[in-house]
């Protein structure tokens, strides 16, 4: 069954210990070399964003980051491969994103036939 480790980080202008550089290579080579990997991306930096809203009319409204109501930030993800909830928690508590004030979020990847 395919998830997705939504990879999270606090939204702080403070000075905080996170994960090292190295720790993320360690990490994605071992999620690679495992076989579970199907895909994952890191994102650029928020002010990078845009959001695009559409009222009832049709109208688009379009917003540049950063947004100020965000408490954290999506920083990137994976989709992984695995048999079970339990073994995806398990990769997910080993993600340097959930770590120092991080989280990692799991969700189940939705499947149609169509």
């Amino acid at each position: 069954m395919k998830y997705m480790l939504l990879i999270y980080s606090p939204d702080t202008t403070e000075e905080i210990e996170e994960a090292s550089f190295e720790d993320w290579v360690a990490y994605d080579k071992t999620v690679r070399e495992s076989g579970v990997w199907v895909s994952g991306e890191s994102l650029a930096d928020l002010t990078t964003a845009t959001r695009v809203r559409v009222d009832e009319a049709g109208e688009r409204t379009i917003t540049d980051g950063p947004f100020a109501e965000t408490r954290e930030l999506l920083g990137g993800y994976y989709v992984i491969d695995v048999p079970d909830l339990d073994v995806a928690l398990d990769w997910a508590a080993r993600c340097p994103g959930a770590r120092y004030g991080g989280t990692v979020v799991v969700r189940p990847v939705a499947e149609f036939d169509f």
